[in-house]
Order: C-alpha cells, then structure tokens, then sequence
C-alpha cells in the first residue's frame, strides 16, 4: 500500500505540468493528423462505391 502515495504524487504532479503547457501541436501531429483523415475519407469512399455497385447490381423488376 506503501507504493500507491508516491505514484498518486508522481500522477498529480504530472497532471499539473500538463495542464500549464501550452506549446500547442507540433507539425509531427498535425501531419499524421491530415493523413488518418485523408485515409479515413478514402475508406468511405471505397465503401461507398461497393455499397453502390452492388445496390445498382440488384434487379428491380
């Protein structure tokens, strides 16, 4: 039981630190970002162009 105080006061100090650092994103993120949306956007479209296909493939009459 010892172990949890230093690890609850590591845990809060860390939060602390974290809630007063304001440097923003760095481009690192914001071009990983771009790319799991662009990926993202192209997975619906293929979805959707599969989805489409096969509704066009079914007999209405």
């Amino acid at each position: 039981m010892m172990f949890l105080l230093p690890t609850f006061l590591w845990l809060r100090a860390r939060w602390e630190v974290s809630k007063r650092d304001e440097n923003g994103m760095t481009t690192e993120t914001v071009i990983l970002i771009a790319i799991f949306a662009g990926l993202a956007i192209a997975a619906g479209a293929v979805i959707v162009a599969k989805v489409m296909s096969k509704a066009n493939s079914i007999p209405t009459s």
